[in-house]
């Protein structure tokens, strides 16, 4: 969780960095300047692959005009989606942490029941003190996948919303990355 938690915090702190530049810039050379400096932006990403787009428009057509906006574009989409999928590595591992603790918990309860059983039928006692462990190691197992589970779960949604707010940050970057080329290069 904590690898997760420090890469949404390094893309969205060198994003918010990075889109700051960018805003202030009137040429997107300028920009280009200081993409090595934001190499944990998803931002950067998108930029580099709008940018390198629009630069060898340039360099078949000899000018300094692009002839579609409609490539640039789809450079911008696919960069997109290989950031989201690099934002999201590791979110299909919590997912599955939190799905599957309760089983594996629930299994260990089953187990520390039928143990507790096999401890009455092997004693033929019914007392506390033959069947204690057993329940005890039942309760425990399903302490230990409610305690995997559950933070699991609460991170995954977490960070789920978050890849929304990566992934809105990326379409409204696409836009102003689009209006920006318009401007400079149509």
């Amino acid at each position: 969780m904590f690898v997760i938690a420090l890469r949404f915090s390094r893309s969205a702190a060198a994003s918010r960095r990075f889109m700051f530049a960018f805003r202030r810039a009137k040429k997107l050379a300028e920009v280009h300047a200081i993409t090595a400096k934001s190499s944990h932006s998803s931002l950067v990403g998108l930029f580099k692959a709008g940018y390198a787009e629009i630069e060898a428009q340039i360099a078949h057509a000899n000018t300094q005009m692009i002839r579609s906006l409609d490539s640039v574009e789809r450079s911008l989409l696919r960069a997109s989606r290989i950031e989201a999928s690099r934002l999201s590595k590791y979110l299909p591992f919590l997912a599955t942490t939190a799905a599957a603790s309760p089983f594996i918990g629930l299994f260990g309860t089953v187990w520390g029941i039928m143990d507790a059983f096999a401890t009455i039928g092997a004693t033929a006692t019914t007392s506390i003190t033959s069947v204690a462990p057993g329940i005890s190691e039942a309760l425990i197992n399903t302490a230990a996948g409610l305690f995997a589970a559950i933070p699991a779960l609460l991170a995954y949604n977490h960070f789920v919303q978050r890849m929304r707010q990566a992934r809105g940050e990326m379409e409204d970057f696409t836009l102003e990355f689009l209006n920006l080329t318009e401007r400079n290069f149509m």
